[in-house]
């Protein structure tokens, strides 16, 4: 399994200007390549091939006067951007032409140097190294000073230097790890994930839902004020832009620290884990839209679902049609209808229901009658309509 593991960056001014040269020519580079697609098409001339590309818009562009600075940097991060470019236009090809599943990728687009992400890769070619006092070590920019705030688990194959909004730089890696199974448990879970609790297990326990945007709403708010009152194209008005960009990354951070925690302790916990399969895109169109947003729970499910693949666990998500929290857990008794505000209800069995509870309960049963055998198939099999010629007693026999 690949994994990428993130450092913080400190380069000095010298190399902050290296580094934002090679942002530069890759965009530069990207963007040529896909303005000689887009002449091509129109022209109706030939798919220009990824080979004549990399000719044309790196080889033979440093040849010219207008792109002979293109030589100051590495080749390997130019080579890496037209090979992103070439990624867009098959998942493109693939979208329109139905092999990709999900929804439709629109075609590649030009980068502009006011994003607020920029981002170079160095492969294993480019002969980046870790230097033995923990520098990191790239090409035509230096040793740069790294904060190691774990080991790397391998070698890294790979390396993304990357500069957020924020102004700051960080090192992305990634590293080739092995699988290290947990030791068997005999407790499973099903997650019931919500708004008023960010997730209620099977168990009965209920996770309180942190709402870290909502908490510093009043904090960006303020920092958001701020920078509209500045001048546009001011330095006031650049320091302002990262106040709000810190103040929307410690959101991001306390966020994503919440999600690694609570994942990591249901897998370390459990043998099997399940999930609802949520449309949170469809959610996210509705007046809940900020509330399912801040929730961030398709990052949480990502999470549940490679580490259990790493720890040995067994992970599935269960159809977001199937109905949790209508089905009594007792009786089966299927509800008609079970708004929103209903949060406890009493089934006609007699049993009293706390509504989250109760679906995690049914996403367990579901998980697990949907779950292999050891031969392969189903626990609990489909239903089958009797054949014709099926072997069966005749009317009237003893």
């Amino acid at each position: 399994m690949q994994l990428r593991y993130q450092y913080r960056l400190y380069p000095d001014a010298a190399q902050r200007q290296s580094l934002a040269r090679a942002f530069g020519c890759v965009r530069t580079v990207f963007n040529d390549g896909l303005r000689a697609r887009t002449d091509a098409r129109e022209a109706g001339l030939p798919y220009v091939s990824d080979g004549e590309l990399s000719k044309r818009v790196i080889t033979q562009a440093k040849m010219t006067p207008e792109r002979a600075w293109l030589s100051e940097v590495s080749v390997v991060v130019l080579q890496q951007a037209l090979a992103d470019l070439n990624a867009a236009y098959r998942n493109f090809f693939a979208s329109i032409t139905g092999k990709r599943k999900g929804p439709k990728i629109a075609p590649p687009r030009f980068r502009s140097k006011k994003d607020n992400r920029q981002a170079i890769r160095f492969t294993k070619n480019a002969r980046f190294v870790i230097t033995p006092s923990g520098k990191l070590c790239l090409p035509k920019i230096g040793d740069v000073v790294v904060r190691w705030s774990r080991n790397l688990p391998s070698e890294p194959s790979s390396v993304a230097i990357i500069k957020d909004a924020a102004g700051r730089y960080f090192a992305s890696f990634v590293v080739e790890v092995s699988d290290e199974p947990l030791s068997e448990t005999v407790s499973e879970v099903g997650v019931d994930l919500g708004l008023t609790h960010f997730a209620v297990l099977s168990d009965g326990r209920k996770i309180d839902n942190p709402r870290f945007l909502r908490r510093a709403e009043r904090r960006l708010k303020k920092a958001q004020q701020n920078l509209s009152r500045k001048a546009k194209g001011s330095n006031n008005r650049k320091k302002a832009v990262v106040k709000v960009a810190r103040a929307h990354a410690r959101v991001v951070y306390a966020r994503r620290d919440f999600a690694h925690k609570l994942s990591t302790g249901i897998i370390r916990d459990n043998q099997a884990v399940y999930v609802e399969n949520l449309s949170v895109k469809g959610l996210a169109r509705t007046r809940l839209a900020k509330s399912v947003h801040d929730a961030g729970w398709s990052v949480f499910v990502e999470m549940l679902e490679y580490k259990a693949a790493r720890y040995g666990r067994a992970f599935a998500k269960i159809d977001r049609w199937f109905p949790s929290s209508k089905l009594c857990s007792a009786c089966g008794n299927l509800a008609d209808q079970m708004p929103l505000n209903v949060r406890s209800w009493i089934c006609a069995c007699g049993v009293a229901h706390d509504r989250d509870v109760n679906a995690a309960i049914n996403i367990l049963a579901a998980g697990r009658a949907d779950r292999l055998n050891a031969c392969g198939d189903l626990v609990r099999p489909p239903l089958e309509v009797a054949r014709v010629d099926e072997a069966g007693s005749l009317r009237g026999a003893a």
